[in-house]
């Protein structure tokens, strides 16, 4: 009689490596590459404070003799600037990573805030349908019917309406987030409330209820689950739009305060410089909300792929 030894099971990270999704990432050059180059970007908006060789939003390190100093050149004073310096002798470089932070502070916080409400609305709306289900609805089709842009801009005036004045430069950020946020939800809810639909028809569901389980425990625990897969390829894709969204915003000059600068606010003060030959200013500001943006977007649309089947 033959000994028949049983394997071993296997580790969480031998799964993963092993799993569909990870072969479809290692086997994607474009994923490769935009998870690469997000990383990097993200990575050196975090550690901008140890990276930065200035600060440059803070006046008293300030040199106006430093002012329009041309990419890989020293200042009158001396002072080397990689990417240049702007018209207030603040270097390109350090102004890009600080600005990235607040990009990315508010881009990630918004999805996050639409997110949460969108899957709770949809996940309200799929589960119990009738009037709930018609009410959030059409309020969701009203809200796709606008530009999201335009959307987030009317949130923004009236928020800064009912804000007194002295409080407006120290909530400016709060309402960015609340605008944007607010004017995103309605795909995560739209998406959510049909897959719920399908859900709520299946037998685990129909158990769930009969043996007592309370509606809410339901959707926490076993539906909500199962329609993660799109909510995160929405949030990845609704993230590198976020970004955009308040790039846009900062740009109109509504955004985040000038004394935390984003992007969009760099772009902005760029695009005065353009055509007097201080390329530098806005080039570099662009390109790198360009490339963030992008590889994000990339990821989210492989990401779309990989946890979809029928797209494989």
């Amino acid at each position: 009689m033959n000994d028949i030894t049983p394997l071993a099971p296997k580790s969480r990270m031998a799964r993963i490596i092993d799993s569909d999704v990870f072969y479809s990432y290692r086997t994607s050059p474009v994923a490769i590459v935009s998870s690469i180059v997000a990383a990097v970007l993200i990575l050196a908006a975090i550690f901008a404070p140890w990276i930065a060789p200035y600060d440059p939003f803070n006046p008293r390190t300030l040199n106006l003799m430093n002012g329009f100093t041309p990419p890989m050149s020293e200042s009158f004073s001396g002072s080397f600037f990689l990417l240049g310096s702007d018209h207030q002798g603040r270097d390109v470089f350090s102004a890009i990573l600080y600005g990235s932070r607040v990009s990315l502070m508010v881009g990630l916080s918004a999805i996050l805030f639409a997110m949460v409400l969108g899957v709770t609305l949809g996940l309200i709306a799929g589960y119990r349908g009738g009037l709930t289900d018609t009410i959030i609805m059409r309020i969701a089709d009203i809200q796709l019917s606008f530009p999201s842009i335009l959307i987030a801009l009317l949130i923004f005036g009236i928020a800064r309406g009912i804000i007194p004045p002295n409080q407006r430069e120290s909530m400016a950020i709060f309402v960015l987030i609340f605008s944007i946020g607010l004017s995103d939800w309605a795909q995560f809810a739209r998406t959510v409330r049909g897959t719920t639909m399908v859900e709520r028809q299946k037998d685990y569901v129909s158990a769930a209820r009969i043996i007592g389980v309370k509606p809410v425990f339901i959707l926490i625990r076993h539906i909500l689950p199962n329609v993660l897969g799109p909510v995160l390829v929405i949030g990845t894709i609704g993230l590198a739009l976020a970004i955009i969204a308040e790039a846009t915003l900062s740009f109109l000059g509504v955004g985040v305060p000038p004394t935390q600068p984003s992007l969009g606010t760099l772009i902005r003060i760029g695009q005065q410089f353009l055509f007097s030959g201080e390329w530098w200013i806005l080039f570099f500001p662009a390109i790198t909300l360009v490339l963030l943006a992008l590889s994000v977007n990339l990821l989210g649309d492989w990401l779309r792929d990989a946890l979809n089947p029928r797209l494989r």
